[in-house]
This record gives C-alpha cells, sequence and structure tokens, in this order.
C-alpha cells in the first residue's frame, strides 16, 4: 500500500474538481466550434473560470477515460455513445 504524505494529499485535495466542474469542461469540449480547441480557447470558452491545475486533472481524466485525444494542436473530443457505430467497429475486418 502507497501512502502520501500529508502535505500531497492536501495538495491534491485543492484540485479535486466538482461532477459540475467536470460536466461543463466536457461539455465545452464538445460543444467547440472546430474539432480540435486548444486549452486557452477552452479557458475562454467556459462560462466559469477554472483554477489550472483543476482543468489539469480533469483533462486528465478524461484522457484517461477515452473521452478526449491530445495532439500537438490541441484536445480532440473522440468519445462516442452511437451503438451503430461500436458495433460496426467491432464487427469489422483486418486487412
Amino acid at each position: 500500500m502507497i501512502y502520501m504524505s500529508n502535505t500531497l494529499m492536501i495538495q491534491q485535495l485543492k484540485h479535486s474538481p466538482t461532477l459540475n466542474t467536470v460536466i461543463m469542461v466536457e461539455n465545452a469540449i464538445k460543444d467547440a466550434r472546430s474539432s480540435i480547441i486548444t486549452i486557452p480557447e477552452l479557458k475562454r470558452s467556459l462560462p466559469k473560470q477554472v483554477n489550472h491545475n483543476t482543468l489539469k486533472a480533469i483533462l486528465s481524466y478524461l484522457e484517461e477515460s477515452g473521452k478526449i485525444a491530445f495532439s500537438l494542436k490541441g484536445i480532440t473530443w473522440i468519445h462516442n455513445t452511437n451503438k451503430n457505430l461500436k458495433n460496426a467497429i467491432s464487427k469489422g475486418r483486418e486487412l
């Protein structure tokens, strides 16, 4: 078992996002004007200011959960809930 120091735990709790903040960031990325959005553009598009470290934690979570992808140009929403597309991909052929 790994134990965190109190300082690290307190610092980590300072930047723990609320569910509302995570949803706000998700919606801003999904509703972006172009398919790629940079972090400064994302910050400007949010209805409320979000701490930079909190935003980094949210983006890390979204990337780990397969909802966004990072590239050199910015952030792209990649999560797809279309069941027909998922079925087509799972039944696809390898070349």
